[in-house]
């Protein structure tokens, strides 16, 4: 444009020599003849750039459809293995801490128990055997019979506060509420068993108590081998962290007393879904994926949600279906050819 106004101006100036004003109007209409040409250079509208990157993304989608085919020789010379992907369910978790508490306490708690039980029957039975007396040649004296009544009430208040004190420090609906001389109390007290605190985010879980609680070593990560619980109730608040918290009993693990755990307990319904194998798994480009046999030598590789693992691998509820042929061996072998590179993240 600013060449056009310079060739304008130029044509002005030589209005006054002989047959400049004819030059001039050649040139005007010159110009104006390359107006709509440069208007063609400005930048498409947003409509057209939409359109134009929706294309590009499903020419994109088509590429990473095609997969990687090999030939059988190649895949037994690259030793990938597949395995079929089995229905499952799975439920939504809620993550917290655990805290395994020491057996002395529950030992010193279970000792304190059978002593005033213990003391609490002998003085009853020595105050009834004084009743049975009265009136016979062998009865006891008033004052005997007395301080037999007095320490038999002293007795019980004994034993009703080491019930009371056990009930105050692990919950009044423990499973050995009422019966104290329940084996699970025994088991924990010998340190069989452990007993895990459990304290979960204000509002994470609703009013209920969790079904299943599932624990791990603080060092593991969500998806490594843990250690589930299906004896669980409420335990009293506690005072150094808010949130709700639970007593669970774990059985056969190698968890140590006082060692700290993360916990997840499920929230809301079961949900169908496929289990992908964690060694199926690959991390490229910040995303998940895995790669599926869809026919004798087509891989075709499948993006995945990381957000519910498990034990065994990562819980998906689409884009693999139950029956897919998962590779699980050498699927970085896969993306290294599908990609041009030469290993995977």
């Amino acid at each position: 444009m600013r060449r056009i106004r310079w060739t304008i101006g130029r044509a002005a100036a030589v209005r006054t020599r002989p047959g400049a004003f004819a030059y001039a109007l050649w040139l005007a209409a010159s110009c104006a003849s390359l107006l709509p040409i440069a208007g063609c250079q400005q930048a498409p509208s947003a409509p057209q750039a939409q359109k134009e990157a929706a294309e590009k993304k499903e020419e994109g989608n088509a590429a990473d459809a095609e997969g990687v085919t090999l030939k059988p020789e190649e895949i037994e010379k690259a030793g990938i293995k597949t395995t079929l992907a089995v229905a499952s369910h799975h439920a939504v978790e809620v993550g917290g801490y655990a805290l395994v508490i020491t057996r002395e306490a529950i030992a010193q708690a279970v000792a304190d128990l059978s002593t005033a039980a213990a003391m609490e029957r002998q003085s009853r039975a020595a105050l009834a055997r004084s009743k049975s007396l009265a009136g016979t040649p062998g009865a006891m004296a008033v004052e005997a019979q007395e301080a037999a009544e007095r320490q038999a009430t002293v007795d019980q208040a004994s034993l009703q506060l080491a019930q009371r004190k056990l009930s105050a420090l692990y919950g009044r609906n423990a499973p050995w509420k009422d019966d104290y001389a329940n084996p699970e109390l025994a088991a924990l007290a010998r340190g069989e068993s452990k007993l895990v605190r459990v304290t979960f985010p204000l509002g994470a879980l609703g009013s209920g108590v969790p079904r299943t609680l599932r624990l791990a070593h603080m060092a593991e990560s969500q998806r490594s081998r843990s250690f589930e619980s299906d004896t669980v109730w409420s335990a009293p608040a506690d005072t150094s962290l808010p949130g709700r918290s639970f007593f669970a009993i774990l059985k056969g693990s190698d968890v140590s007393e006082g060692e700290r755990l993360l916990a997840w307990a499920p929230v809301g319904a079961l949900e169908p879904g496929v289990v992908i194998p964690s060694g199926a798994v690959l991390i490229n480009g910040g995303r998940y994926w895995c790669y599926v046999e869809e026919k004798p030598g087509l891989f075709v590789r499948k993006e995945i949600d990381p957000g519910m693992p498990t034990d065994e691998g990562y819980f998906v509820k689409e884009n693999v279906a139950a029956g897919a042929k998962i590779v699980t061996e050498s699927a970085g072998e896969l993306l290294a050819r599908e990609l041009g590179t030469a290993a995977a993240e």
